[in-house]
């Protein structure tokens, strides 16, 4: 895993080497390898490496081919590149080191930018073409690798994280006011937006190509299937669910370093620890992490259950409530606020993870594949409800009390009888959203977007899918947002703010299409979600992680928020000269603190949010 970074001069100006290096030195977390700057006008190239596949260092980036007129560089990894590198050797293409990299390059050279739609694997890639004058940036289908950009007129500037644009010359620092309501109803600033003015997000699945004159063309390449047309018969479903689960986990096995996984004890991960074990002939080291005196967050006992069954070598981590620092560090490697409280324990069991293994296995993707999400259930079994009984529930909801613990069951019930009645898209979005009705309700007036546009994205995808059922809508809806949004955001921040790198096999291409068109009784059956998964793998998994309630990875931010992070909460947001009072109104904001701190409410997740909200506004 690794960090880029590079410019393409469109005016004829200088590419400054020192720059540039400025800029790949903020993203030594993701590549403590080694660094490599260079520049070839107008482009010029950057590289923070950490050391995978083939460590040798001829296979630092970039790599050229032999008379430098193509060079590749890019952060992931490949998992075809054996089956692509036997391919083109038998084409007559020659390899001088073992590495991934290469194959990327000598695919190019005979395919061109169709040379993308070969990869399997996580990767953002710069490929610099000098005989076409042009340059190629390219994301992997799901979105786990990051790339952002930015340009004006003279200049197009690119890098893994808005840190490394930040420290070029040119690149302003503007905060994206526009952007707020979108970041206080979903907790983040969904792409292509970032929360900078003219910094912008290359989309999951697409390629751009920018041309010397200052030309971009951009396009997606692959799209996640929504259509069930696909497997019918249930023997058949479940063979092939095992089968390229199992290869998919085989692939993320090759490394040249050590590697373990992150165990929390749910479905998804005990899957994958259990395939590792299977295929790998040492212990597998695993990870989990849990919450002192917060026994409604801890999930530590069934992952140790799961360690136990499959002999591996395991490290159980304790959280405490975190320091101030964390949140400051936390803001820092998210380049701006990131409302999914998750980040904190996310962020430490990495840290301490990498103190033993540099790759990890996580069970990222299983729930967006075999429809984990309770909401997403209850939104698509609402839908088979008549709307005149559906509308009772808003009236039923207001008889039920609201509960003072976020993970009461009771506050699941009255979100789900509150939307009940609603479109597919409002109703989704209420069960989402962190602040409802942000443009109207918080905050103050300024240049925002209205809260028709906020919901227009939600929106925009379900229409995309509009062929297909609620429940297939809702899983391409998620996919193609939250997932890549926020769940594999958080895990590239986190793992890769230590070096560590992580990998899904639940994200693995051929898995996503298999399961995507799996017809929604596979799925979702009554009310137990992932039914095809658990019948793939029921000889594999514990019992009683099989038959468990699935929790999620809160955390116990009620009880933190009003114990011991109370003084830092109450003097970031309490204050009359708190940065967000220049753009929410301060009334909704300090009832909700008061409601919360008063224990009538628990509002830790709003207030988490606005916390790292008002940590980047300083740092601004």
């Amino acid at each position: 895993m690794c960090g880029i970074a590079g410019t393409l001069e469109l005016e004829g100006s200088a590419t400054s080497v020192a720059t540039l290096d400025r800029m790949i030195r903020t993203l030594r977390h993701r590549g403590p390898d080694g660094v490599r700057v260079e520049v070839d006008e107008p482009a010029g190239i950057a590289h923070a490496r950490l050391r995978v596949i083939d460590p040798s260092p001829l296979a630092d980036q970039p790599i050229w081919n032999e008379n430098r007129s193509v060079g590749v560089f890019f952060n992931g990894e490949i998992y075809n590149f054996l089956e692509l590198r036997r391919e083109l050797e038998a084409n007559g293409s020659h390899f001088r080191t073992r590495s991934d990299t290469e194959v990327i390059l000598r695919l190019y050279e005979k395919l061109g930018r169709a040379a993308i739609l070969r990869l399997d694997g996580m990767f953002s890639l710069a490929i610099w073409d000098k005989n076409q004058r042009q340059l190629l940036l390219a994301r992997d289908r799901a979105g786990k690798k990051p790339l952002y950009y930015y340009r004006d007129s003279r200049r197009l500037i690119f890098a893994s994280e808005i840190k490394a644009l930040h420290a070029h010359p040119e690149v302003p620092r503007r905060a994206n006011l526009e952007g707020l309501p979108y970041y206080l109803t979903f907790g983040y600033f969904p792409a292509p937006m970032s929360p900078y003015e003219g910094i912008h997000v290359l989309p999951p699945a697409s390629v751009m190509v920018v041309t010397k004159k200052g030309e971009i063309n951009l396009e997606r390449y692959w799209t996640p299937p929504f259509e069930t047309n696909g497997v019918r018969n249930a023997a058949e479903a479940v063979a092939g669910v095992r089968e390229k689960l199992t290869a998919a986990v085989a692939k993320r096995l090759v490394s040249d370093v050590p590697l373990g996984a992150f165990l929390s004890g749910g479905i998804d991960s005990t899957i994958v620890v259990g395939l590792m074990s299977q295929q790998l002939g040492t212990p597998v080291r695993t990870f989990s992490i849990g919450f002192e005196n917060a026994a409604e967050f801890d999930e530590t006992h069934f992952a140790e259950q799961v360690a136990q069954s499959f002999h591996t070598e395991h490290t159980t981590f304790r959280v405490q409530p975190p320091e101030p620092e964390l949140i400051e560090t936390l803001v820092h490697h998210h380049d701006g606020p990131f409302g999914d409280s998750s980040a904190i324990p996310t962020f430490i069991v990495s840290q301490l993870a990498r103190k033993h293994v540099t790759v990890v296995l996580t069970g990222d993707g299983g729930d967006e594949l075999f429809a984990g999400y309770s909401r997403l259930a209850a939104a698509a079994l609402t839908e088979r409800i008549p709307r005149p009984l559906r509308r009772g529930g808003d009236w039923l909801s207001k008889l039920l009390p609201e509960p003072s613990n976020w993970s009461h069951p009771l506050r699941r019930y009255k979100r789900l009888l509150e939307a009940a009645s609603l479109p597919l898209d409002e109703k989704i979005q209420a069960w989402c959203t962190f602040f409802p009705n942000a443009s109207e309700r918080w905050l103050r007036d300024g240049n925002a977007a209205t809260d028709d546009a906020v919901r227009g994205h939600f929106r925009r995808f379900l229409d995309d899918a509009s062929s297909a059922t609620p429940l297939a809508q809702l899983l391409y809806l998620n996919f193609c947002t939250y997932l890549p949004e926020d769940l594999l955001v958080k895990m590239d921040r986190s793992t890769m703010a230590h070096g560590l790198e992580a990998r899904s096999p639940f994200l693995d291409t051929d898995l996503i299409e298999f399961a995507g068109r799996l017809p929604d009784r596979f799925k979702l059956r009554n009310f137990r979600t992932k039914h095809i998964l658990r019948q793939a793998f029921k000889d594999l998994i514990p019992p009683d992680v099989l038959t468990r309630r699935k929790m999620g990875f809160g955390v116990p931010l009620g009880s933190w928020l009003r114990g011991p992070m109370r003084p830092f909460v109450e003097d970031r947001l309490g204050r009359p000269d708190a940065r967000i009072y220049g753009f929410l109104q301060a009334a909704p904001v300090r009832m909700s603190l008061k409601q919360h701190m008063d224990g009538h409410a628990d509002l830790g997740q709003q207030l988490f949010c606005l916390l790292t909200l008002e940590t980047w506004l300083r740092s601004l």
